[in-house]
């Protein structure tokens, strides 16, 4: 029996669950663009003041030693601003997605690689998509529902029940199926592939007892789920990052199926696969690093 949580735990998560739900509801009534500008506006104003902030300074450091304090403040304060906006941009997920693809300027969504997107929506294949904490990370699953792409989504539930909760409710409207992270999830993802359907994962957190990769030139850990399905299914492993552009619009590229190493045998090497995976999500957060959730400990060992 799992034994029951101090009341001033439950007292805060509580008090902390009716202050979220209150706020979701305001910002709903909001424009989903001046939600976004909201959320953005007082995550710069409140987050620089948390111990979130000093995490996010000294992984700064590690990634861009080469860079002044001013600019690593830059970018932390860069990465604020995303998080608020994806914050506010949460509670309008089921109006997010306006794409028209013959009248651009009527589009909040752009696109590259669109025929790497139709490929794998004709092929007839399961495939494997990698994406990272960066923009608003929600948007490639809800792109693949919305343009009729057979998907489904791993996702790592939060512990407290009221957000797990929250998070499945609302993601579950705009996405496929929907795979919490667990110790039989593999089982699942493995049904997804065999009925031909596409796995999105995130790859870009650490994973204890996971191959080492070279991130931002040091090592750190990765998660090798994506490489060993590939590996056993021998399906197309290709990368979508979303870019965040000015007046709340949003840029979603994908990336050709990548050719991963492999080994004597022929088959799949799941550490250089990672290796190659980890390398195209760096070029990604180099590009633009203020949209990176830079607090993650990516460099546990």
């Amino acid at each position: 029996m799992t034994p029951s949580r101090p009341w001033t735990t439950r007292l805060r998560d509580a008090a902390l669950s009716a202050g979220v739900w209150t706020l979701m509801r305001v910002m709903r009534l909001q424009p989903p663009r001046f939600a976004s500008w909201n959320g953005g506006f007082w995550a710069r104003l409140i987050g620089p003041y948390t111990s979130i902030h000093r995490v996010t300074l000294s992984n700064l450091r590690r990634a861009y030693p080469e860079k002044t304090e001013a600019e690593r403040e830059a970018i932390a304060r860069g990465m604020w601003d995303n998080l608020g906006r994806m914050a506010g941009e949460f509670v309008h997920l089921d109006r997010i997605w306006q794409y028209n693809m013959w009248e651009p300027a009527k589009s909040r969504i752009e696109t590259t690689g669109v025929s790497n997107f139709v490929a794998m929506r004709v092929d007839g294949k399961p495939a494997l998509v990698f994406t990272a904490h960066l923009a608003n990370w929600e948007l490639p699953a809800i792109a693949a529902a919305a343009q009729g792409l057979d998907s489904a989504v791993l996702f790592r539930a939060p512990d407290n029940s009221f957000f797990a909760d929250l998070l499945f409710e609302a993601r579950s409207r705009v996405m496929g199926n929907l795979v919490a992270a667990s110790h039989v999830a593999v089982f699942e993802l493995a049904a997804v592939l065999d009925q031909g359907k596409h796995l999105g994962i995130l790859v870009d957190q650490a994973r204890r007892g996971g191959p080492t990769v070279q991130f931002f030139g040091q090592p750190c850990s990765a998660n090798p789920t994506i490489a060993r399905l590939a590996r056993l299914y021998e399906c197309p492993v290709h990368g979508v990052r979303v870019i965040r552009l000015p007046e709340g619009r949003f840029r979603i590229q994908c990336t050709p199926a990548l050719n991963l190493p492999r080994d004597a045998s022929g088959r799949i090497d799941v550490d250089g696969a990672m290796q190659m995976i980890t390398s195209v999500v760096e070029g990604w957060v180099r590009e633009y690093p203020e949209q990176w959730t830079w607090f993650y400990k990516r460099w546990r060992m």
